[in-house]
């Protein structure tokens, strides 16, 4: 259901979500820069009936300033080259051509300034702005009209504009996709953490009321239709946790959960003593602890066969302790394996300023402490 298809779907949305490349809007600024510049000269060299060697050169100029232009555009560095080509064919074919080859000296300047900006360098800035004013020292023959010659810098600043405006574009459009792309990735994060945090924990207690409620029934126990009424109860809030984590609305009650971790270790048999003398905790505390108070109890039952247990919530120095202490507890199977949900955990805890220890003691105790600083969360709240 979610293979081939689904991997389509999500290459087709990201070719649809990508940001259009700054060649295409970049390519059109500088069609219009060589359009402003073609016309003329081939109507220069019309009038002095050179148009066939006039256009083979022009074309070579208007490739190599095209390629210049796109390269700078895909952030292709090594291209300075072109440049100096760019250069001598303004300059060198002007005895040759006259006043009608003026116009190209605009395409310099246009490309001069990019690489100004690139490299820093206000030397090519002023080269730039010099392309088209220097040709008024040349012989008179040579330059018939002088507005071409002044007017040089300004199309070199026009193309300049347009091709930056569109590389800024681009780059605007990359940097928004990407704050989505990470709004995405931190939404999808928040909701596999949730999802392991609530639901694992209620199917854990699930498994666990099912395999004791089979066991009362093969023994005829009366106190089978009363584990069938809890297990209703956590099918329906597991139902509710799941749309809680959906909507990210999801808010848990800390001295409900104090009750109801209480009430599922004795029913397993685990003898639990629930100490508490801290109240009004700010919302994000208490959620993250009622999050470690899951965590805690689900690992009891799963990885200990503890008979003994002690939960404690207290307050010293404006630090917040929850402290789950336990006997029975197993080896863990791998060194080093805290598996997702104390993963999950601690990315909570750290984002309050908090943070866990855990240690195991001789005969087979295991302590569980979350920390966490009532002021940092505070600030949190206010925010």
């Amino acid at each position: 259901m979610y293979g081939t298809d689904g991997g389509f779907a999500a290459r087709m949305r990201s070719v649809f979500a990508a940001p259009p490349a700054p060649l295409w809007p970049g390519g059109f600024a500088v069609m219009a820069g060589i359009l402003a510049v073609a016309v003329p000269v081939q109507a220069g060299l019309a009038e002095k009936g050179q148009v066939l060697a006039g256009t083979g050169v022009l074309l070579v100029l208007l490739g190599a300033h095209m390629r210049f232009v796109l390269g700078m555009l895909a952030r292709r560095d090594g291209r300075w080259w072109l440049v100096g080509v760019q250069a001598w064919l303004t300059y060198v074919p002007l005895p040759f051509f006259g006043a009608a080859w003026t116009p190209v000296c605009g395409l310099l300047s246009g490309a001069l300034l990019m690489v100004a900006y690139r490299i820093r360098s206000v030397v090519l800035v002023g080269l730039a702005m010099a392309c088209g004013p220097v040709l008024l020292w040349a012989p008179r023959d040579m330059l018939s009209y002088s507005g071409w010659v002044l007017a040089a810098p300004l199309l070199g600043l026009v193309e300049y504009a347009l091709v930056s405006l569109a590389a800024r574009a681009h780059w605007l459009a990359g940097a928004r996709n990407e704050v989505i792309r990470r709004a995405v990735a931190l939404e999808r994060r928040r909701f596999t953490r949730d999802l392991h945090d609530l639901v694992g924990h209620r199917l854990t207690v699930l498994v666990l009321k099912a395999q004791l409620i089979q066991r009362q029934v093969q023994e005829g126990d009366e106190k089978a239709r009363l584990e069938v009424g809890e297990t209703l109860e956590l099918l329906r809030a597991l139902a509710s946790d799941v749309r809680a984590v959906a909507h990210g609305g999801q808010r848990s009650s800390l001295e409900a959960e104090l009750g109801s971790a209480r009430a599922l270790l004795e029913s397993a048999g685990v003898r639990c003593q629930v100490r508490v003398s801290c109240r009004d905790l700010p919302a994000e505390v208490g959620e993250a602890l009622t999050h470690a108070l899951r965590e805690g109890v689900t690992n009891i039952l799963r990885h200990a066969t503890a008979r003994r247990c002690v939960i404690q919530l207290f307050e010293r120095d404006r630090l917040v302790r929850l402290s789950i202490r336990n006997d029975g507890a197993r080896p863990p199977r791998r060194t080093g394996d805290a598996g997702h949900g104390l993963k999950n955990l601690t990315e909570r805890v750290a984002l309050l300023g908090g943070w866990l220890e855990a240690k195991a003691f001789h005969g087979g105790e295991f302590a569980f402490t979350v920390y966490l600083p009532r002021a940092n969360s505070d600030i949190i709240s206010r925010h």
